[in-house]
């Protein structure tokens, strides 16, 4: 049995032009169940204590899995080009507004 894809099969993807002005977001919630992984992103403004959420991205673990193989290829691609990210001020990485990982 042969496993590979055919030649020339691309994938067309399409963003509308409201899709493609984005979302600005300087903040990121991560939670899980045991069936999916939510991303929340969101904008924290200075002198405001409550971040809001810009957009939710709902996602079954494989696809997270491969979402954060995908960002650290690109860290280390964007790191060779431009240089080292640095996090000067080390915050805690996640608060799950959830509980134990449950929704």
């Amino acid at each position: 049995m042969d496993n590979q894809k055919p030649q020339g099969n691309q994938l067309q993807i399409e963003v509308t032009p409201d899709m493609a002005q984005g979302v600005y977001s300087n903040f990121a919630i991560i939670s899980h169940t045991s069936s999916e992984f939510i991303v929340d992103c969101a904008q924290m403004m200075p002198g405001i204590p409550k971040a809001m959420v810009r957009s939710r991205v709902i996602l079954a673990p494989e696809h997270a899995k491969r979402l954060a193989m995908a960002l650290q290829e690109n860290i280390v691609k964007y790191e060779q080009e431009f240089g080292r990210i640095e996090l000067p001020n080390r915050q805690p990485r996640t608060i799950n507004p959830f509980g134990k990982g449950e929704a």
